[in-house]
């Protein structure tokens, strides 16, 4: 390239430049609101255009600058344009590397395999098959359940109250949120609902350890009973820590003993590690913290390394599918299986899984403290990176299992402090009234101790208000 066109090609830049500066938030936002579906819900609660992102930070049109503890909603496990994600994306193209394959392979592709089987459980990596899916989690929960239904021959789906699994006809059916399902008829037959063990609003009124034991033992019995009016299922399908439902961690003792039960009775188990895996809970998969291993678990979010990427990692002894039993045009995202593998590599040797649990316990020990300092906090819990604060009404009175009455105004109103003053977190859970917090696994103490302080300083303002 000459001088001149360098010269021009900067002058351009410079140009593109200014006029983005020029653009506020409010022109992007109102031009979104002008052509995006109704259905659209992030900028409804975050008003903001990005122009840049960096690291756990991203800058909006007008230069204001925000901590990013939404990260994709737990996608961007090493932050937005890591330089590691980054050099692999790069080096694909400059390889000359295809890009979309379907599912035909490549050496991008099998190393991506290769790392992703090394890093599974011992006694699972050599019974372990993987089907690549559409580039999102709710496609390969779709896989899943076809997967189980195929291989056993049975119908009849196990899920749990507060679960969420995705936004497809499937995926929506086996979820707990009513708001979605209301307005769409015919969703997918023989689905369960069961208590799942939410410690703080007890389903069975008690709350405290009993109330895991109870939903066990629950649940053991619906399955022996023979007039439950359940057929013998499919699958048994959960998420160790229910995300959009609130962070609600399962005791690890409630999943040792789910895993019991759905072996004792040959029931295929999914964990659901969408959002929770590849290091977010303080273990790579979240399953890892009772030590048990799945019949089958779902990926995606932070397996792309940012990139639209999802899997279904089983057993060998559920392969009953035949070729073509689930397909998709986009299962053979290349560049996101090298930024995958990318970052896999990056997490392993960098012991970020150990440094997750660790701010996890920074972020929750904080809270906490908190929590003695204001009522209106109702329940701190999480597992790693993976936090909920349940703001509640400290005046109405307490439920048999010792809660009080969620309070999602005040929870909007700290979520709208907590931007004002640079900081982007998520509200979600029953009533949306938990304040959810889903850094990238590479904060440091210095930025979980600015996230607390700016949550305090929203808190008090939220409250004044």
């Amino acid at each position: 390239m000459t001088l001149e066109a360098k010269a021009n090609l900067s002058r351009k830049e410079e140009l593109i430049m200014n006029v983005q500066s020029a653009i506020s938030n409010r022109e992007l936002l109102d031009q979104q609101e002008r052509r995006e579906s109704n259905a659209r819900s992030y900028p409804r609660r975050i008003p903001l255009a990005i122009s840049e992102a960096e690291g756990i930070y991203v800058t909006d049109m007008e230069g204001n600058k925000y901590l990013d503890c939404l990260a994709g909603a737990g996608t961007l496990a090493l932050g937005h344009n890591h330089p590691t994600v980054i050099e692999a994306m790069e080096q694909v193209i400059r390889d000359k590397r295809p890009l979309h394959t379907l599912d035909i392979t490549t050496p991008v592709k099998e190393e991506f395999v290769n790392e992703l089987f090394s890093s599974l459980p011992e006694g699972f990596r050599h019974r372990a098959k993987i089907q690549f899916c559409g580039p999102t989690g709710g496609d390969a929960i779709e896989a899943a359940l076809k997967l189980v239904k195929t291989a056993t021959g049975r119908q009849s789906i196990l899920t749990f109250q507060g679960g969420y699994h995705g936004a497809t006809h499937g995926t929506m059916s086996i979820s707990g949120n009513l708001g979605p399902k209301k307005n769409v008829q015919g969703l997918m037959p023989d689905t369960h609902f069961l208590p799942y063990p939410y410690t703080y609003r007890c389903p069975f009124g008690i709350g405290g350890e009993e109330s895991h034991r109870i939903s066990s033992q629950y649940i053991e019995n619906l399955l022996d009973d023979p007039e439950s009016g359940i057929l013998p299922p499919a699958a048994m399908i959960f998420e160790t820590v229910q995300g959009e439902g609130g962070s609600i961690p399962a005791p690890i003792e409630w999943i040792r003993e789910m895993r019991r039960i759905t072996e004792e009775r040959g029931i295929p188990l999914i964990i659901d590690e969408v959002q929770t895996g590849i290091g977010r809970t303080g273990e790579l998969f979240s399953f890892e913290h009772a030590g048990i291993v799945p019949d089958v678990f779902v990926l995606s979010k932070a397996i792309g390394g940012s990139l639209p990427l999802s899997v279904v990692i089983y057993d060998r002894d559920l392969d009953a599918w035949e070729p073509g039993a689930h397909i998709g045009t986009f299962r053979g995202n290349q560049m996101a299986m090298a930024a995958g593998t990318a970052t896999l590599k990056f997490i392993k040797e960098n012991h970020l899984v150990a440094h997750a649990g660790e701010m996890g316990q920074r972020l929750l020990h904080s809270l906490k403290e908190l929590q003695q300092e204001f009522p209106e906090i109702g329940d701190v819990r999480g597992r790693g990176l993976m936090v909920g604060v349940e703001i509640i009404d400290p005046a109405k009175p307490h439920s048999a299992s010792g809660s009080q009455p969620a309070n999602p105004a005040v929870a909007s109103g700290i979520q709208r402090e907590c931007f004002k003053r640079g900081l982007i977190l998520e509200v979600g859970g029953r009533h949306g009234a938990v304040v959810r917090f889903l850094p990238p696994l590479i904060i440091t103490e210095e930025q979980v101790d600015e996230v607390i302080s700016i949550f305090r300083e929203a808190l008090i303002a939220s409250l004044a208000g």
